[in-house]
């Protein structure tokens, strides 16, 4: 079945890419409005179906197509609340949002439905099935479970309710944050206070402040503002300012509207409610049925585990930045407005450069190119810049091909504007599937925030940045290199939470390459690449805290699943309690007491990782060890490359990750590779 779209609306147009010049926010409602009666009505169809009649083709496959169209609109107009936010979209994309997820939860409760999945799973056409096929009839039987549809009837209000709820505060959580950040700026008018900051942040401030009209320069919360202040910055009343902004956003400190403190215990609540009555004990539980890891405990102590091996490492880590900092900088009491500062001396003195230094190497377009061609020869494909429609005139646009053929596009979205969210990410535009027209190739969005160079330069990277580039673009191979033709276990759907920033992470292990690297880099006046003894510091300097590092990964992922298993919201416990108890338990650096981290965790109070957060160090052991079977085999192995691409990139979710994993080393996985990447494990052990 189709439904005739107004066309005018480019909302309604799923014949091509998106048009995104001509979406207008008035388009928003009316295009939603629109498909939610289409997706409802074919619901109807569908669910009528007597389950004895139902086959996957006649059945099954108009709602798929239905709800992909309204998934797919929706995908657009919550990626331009992401990246071209406005007053008048925001409030377009709220107004919708109650209604769309109003209909995944009445999707994802239809016992009617439900009781098809389950006859056609059981049915004598689903021996002939794919295996894909089947895992995604296997998804969608768990889905309803884990979606209420077993629940009584007198509960399902009371379910539907908590969703919708859940939905908007997640959504005002993260505009909290993104308000809180813009309400804050510092106006310095010396230039001597600027001591010490890098030039091309002191220009950047100096930009912004005339760009509004006014004198000096201005600083924001936004990280490529934020973030060299804090790391450069002599003057350390400067780094105190705006560490101690950064630290209470979206918290009591600030305005009472932007406050997530009461939103997060009334989330808290939501989600222990929605996990007991699914008959789990707590919102951990629940969490873990779609993932890899089996039971909170078992993540509990996988934390503990590394927390352990990497406590020592980083006291070690701790003890020589306070040494410095007292020594070399004459700090006797070393603050967390002091760390990136001081750590940044300590690795310029240590290993002799800087992260400018390494600046000038990493050309944007010259790291593009290189991170092509590494592609190009692990998967045997073809990268090519291609022509689209975009949302803002810093987005390009890119086809992948496999011998001459398109087999999927990306959208590249690389600098921080102040519409635009911070962080980085991967988002689908479309996924994979077989059509009745032929193949429907994946497009993907790649987001970045690295800073906008100024007019006529070519922007430089830092190696972090590098970094990023190479792990969204992890995600989108996932995405864009699967073979598989069921839409729901394609590419990255289906995959489980905590192995799907396998892929990612994975990526961002070629950076730290030396034959990766010099392909990537070219001094921006000379045009060399970056000298091998350079490239040596910095590898050197690779592990430099990591045990610091691992430790803070640790307290938040610790931190996050205990407050969504041991904490109870309903009694008088504060959650900065808990953070105290598990800093008391792993961390070995305390910061102030003001500081309101949860306000402002987004991950886990406004993303998908709440009690999951844990899943980046799980994943992280799964891509260190699929990595160091390529170190084994000369690193860019095009041989390695296509067996990851057969076992893992392309079978998507359409199988158990665990056994993916095993397909692809031939055993299970080990932290050993973790260890030995970060450097924690002891040389005399090293033997």
């Amino acid at each position: 079945m189709s439904m005739k779209m107004d066309t005018n609306n480019p909302l309604l147009d799923f014949s091509g890419l998106p048009r995104f010049s001509d979406i207008k926010t008035e388009h928003v409602e009316p295009a939603i409005d629109t498909l939610l009666a289409a997706a409802k009505k074919q619901l109807e169809v569908t669910a009528s179906t007597a389950p004895e009649h139902a086959t996957w083709e006649e059945t099954l496959l108009p709602l798929d197509i239905a709800c992909e169209q309204l998934s797919r609109a929706w995908g657009v107009v919550g990626h331009l609340h992401s990246v071209a936010d406005t007053e008048a979209l925001r409030a377009a994309y709220n107004a919708c949002l109650p209604k769309t997820t109003e209909f995944w939860t009445m999707v994802g409760q239809d016992e009617r439905l439900y009781a098809i999945y389950k006859a056609v799973e059981q049915s004598d056409a689903a021996k002939q099935f794919t295996p894909a096929r089947l895992k995604v009839l296997a998804n969608s039987i768990r889905g309803f479970k884990l979606g209420g549809a077993e629940l009584p009837a007198d509960q399902k209000p009371r379910y539907a309710e908590i969703q919708d709820r859940q939905a908007a505060i997640t959504a005002k959580f993260s505009e909290n944050v993104l308000d809180a950040t813009n309400a804050f700026e510092l106006i310095v008018t010396d230039k001597a206070d600027l001591a010490g900051i890098p030039e091309y942040a002191v220009q950047a401030a100096e930009e912004l402040a005339k760009s509004e009209g006014k004198e000096g320069y201005k600083f924001t919360l936004q990280f490529p503002s934020y973030f060299p202040v804090l790391q450069y910055a002599e003057k350390r009343e400067l780094r105190e300012t705006l560490y101690e902004a950064y630290a209470k956003r979206a918290s009591e400190f600030g305005p009472a509207e932007l406050d997530n403190t009461a939103l997060i215990r009334e989330l808290l609540q939501l989600r222990l409610e929605e996990a007991q009555m699914l008959g789990y004990k707590n919102f951990g539980e629940l969490s873990l049925v779609p993932k890899m890891a089996n039971t909170p405990d078992e993540v509990v102590n996988f934390l503990r585990e590394l927390a352990v091996k990497a406590k020592p490492f980083a006291l070690r880590d701790l003890e020589e930045i306070k040494a410095f900092a007292k020594t070399e900088l004459g700090m006797d009491d070393l603050q967390s407005w002091d760390m990136s500062y001081a750590s940044e001396k300590l690795k310029e003195k240590k290993y002799a450069f800087s992260d400018l230094e390494v600046r000038q190497y990493f050309q944007e377009d010259r790291v593009l190119e290189g991170l092509f061609k590494l592609t190009e020869k692990l998967f045997s494909v073809q990268i090519v810049k291609a022509q689209a429609d975009t949302w803002h005139p810093d987005v390009r646009f890119f086809e992948v091909q496999k011998e001459g053929k398109a087999i999927a596009h990306f959208y590249l979205d690389p600098y921080a504007r102040a519409s635009k969210r911070s962080g980085a990410w991967m988002d689908d535009a479309r996924g994979r599937k077989r059509t009745e027209q032929g193949v429907q190739t994946p497009v993907a969005y790649l987001t970045c925030n690295y800073t906008k160079p100024a007019a006529g330069k070519a922007a430089q990277l830092a190696h972090d940045d590098v970094q990023t580039l190479f792990h969204e673009f992890g995600h989108g191979i996932h995405h864009m290199l699967t073979r598989v033709d069921e839409l729901d276990v394609a590419g990255i759907n289906g995959v489980e939470w905590d192995a799907v920033e396998l892929p990612s992470q994975f990526m961002e292990n070629f950076a730290w390459e030396w034959s990766v690297v010099e392909s990537l880099t070219a001094h921006e006046t000379t045009g060399e690449p970056m000298p091998k003894a350079l490239f040596d510091k910095m590898v050197a300097a690779k592990n430099f805290q990591s045990g610091l590092q691992t430790l803070r990964q640790i307290e938040f992922s610790l931190f996050d699943m205990l407050v969504h298993t041991e904490f109870d919201p309903h009694s008088e416990a504060n959650i900065l309690e808990l953070l105290a108890q598990v800093r008391k338990e792993v961390a070995v650096l305390v910061p102030p007491a003001y500081n309101r981290f949860p306000n402002s965790f987004s991950h886990i109070f406004a993303g998908g990782y709440a009690a999951g957060y844990y899943s980046y160090k799980w994943a992280e052991v799964l891509s260190a060890d699929a990595f160091a079977m390529f170190e084994e085999n000369g690193v860019v192995s095009p041989e390695t490359g296509k067996k990851f691409l057969e076992e893992i990139l392309s079978v998507g979710g359409s199988r158990p990750a665990a056994e993916s994993f095993k397909a692809f080393r031939g055993r299970e996985p080990s932290i050993d590779a973790l260890l030995r990447h970060t450097g924690m494990v002891d040389n005399r052990q090293a033997a």
